[in-house]
């Protein structure tokens, strides 16, 4: 019995490690940190649910559709105490968490296609310890991205995001992909890789929330809190424009994607901030 209490205990202090100042409203546990503002597919633990499979760690939450290959989207939490000065791990790795029966991609099925191993949650959100970097390489947190798009347009949205828990903020951040066929270094429209084992999307796309740092942050949330969305297109020519014009309100990523997000607000809250872009000016990109 002592044994297993202990074992419970080094469980929960993992989970909560990166957090562990941050209070939750009473019907939210830790571990439910980084899906707190709504689980925008309605993805299940359950493993007959292949297409929509959800999986969460102490770093992030991802729904994972084995029939692309890839996450459908990846959420998570980020302030200050995510942040630390471990280096990038560059592990990139099967996901061997997800049932033996599907494919897991590995870091050679992206090897000259063109693509880029695309972070989801991004390697620089989670330098606080080993560990929390080494999650970001699990390939279910990896899509195929256009090397301009993840290395310019996409990466400077990543640090604009940054720039804001700098200023004192706390953000929750979901990203996702969806359609299919891009256009990466090797020119043309790539649908699949790994013989057709993973799905190439055809657009990218992001959500963020921002509060001031606090707590019970659902209730913190008000029609005046700043909601960025973006949607854009994974391909080369991505950069011939910054991301800041690529934002979209959030109504137009759940139609394009059919998912709910920021279920978790009251209706006509939820129904305020996804209605209109974002438009307040953007100091870096």
């Amino acid at each position: 019995m002592r044994q297993s209490f202990l074992y419970f205990l080094i469980i929960l202090c993992i989970g909560i490690h990166s957090c562990a100042k941050k209070t939750l409203s009473p019907a939210s546990s830790t571990e439910e940190l980084h899906i707190l503002l709504g689980n925008p597919s309605k993805a299940t633990a359950d493993p007959a649910n292949s297409e929509n499979f959800l999986v969460i760690r102490p770093q992030y939450a991802l729904s994972y559709n084995s029939a692309r290959g890839t996450a459908n989207w990846v959420s998570w939490h980020l302030n200050a105490t995510w942040k630390g000065t471990v280096k990038r791990q560059d592990n990139f790795r099967p996901d061997h968490t997800l049932p033996d029966s599907w494919y897991r991609a590995t870091p050679g099925d992206y090897t000259n296609t063109g693509f880029d191993r695309g972070h989801l949650c991004p390697s620089d959100d989670r330098d606080k310890s080993e560990e929390d970097n080494q999650a970001t390489f699990l390939m279910s947190n990896i899509v195929p991205q256009a090397p301009n798009n993840n290395r310019t347009t996409w990466r400077n949205l990543e640090e604009y995001c940054r720039t804001l828990i700098d200023r004192g903020n706390e953000l929750y951040i979901v990203a996702g992909v969806y359609g299919r066929g891009g256009s990466g270094s090797n020119g043309g429209t790539t649908n699949t890789l790994a013989s057709g084992k993973i799905t190439v999307p055809a657009r990218f796309y992001k959500i963020i929330v921002i509060l001031p740092e606090g707590d019970k942050d659902v209730s913190r949330i008000s029609s005046s809190t700043r909601v960025i969305a973006v949607d854009m297109p994974n391909k080369q020519a991505v950069d011939e424009q910054p991301w800041s014009e690529y934002r979209v309100s959030v109504d137009d990523i759940e139609k394009a994607t059919g998912y709910d997000f920021l279920s978790n607000l009251p209706a006509a809250l939820q129904q305020s901030l996804e209605a209109k872009p974002d438009t307040e000016p953007v100091r870096a990109e």
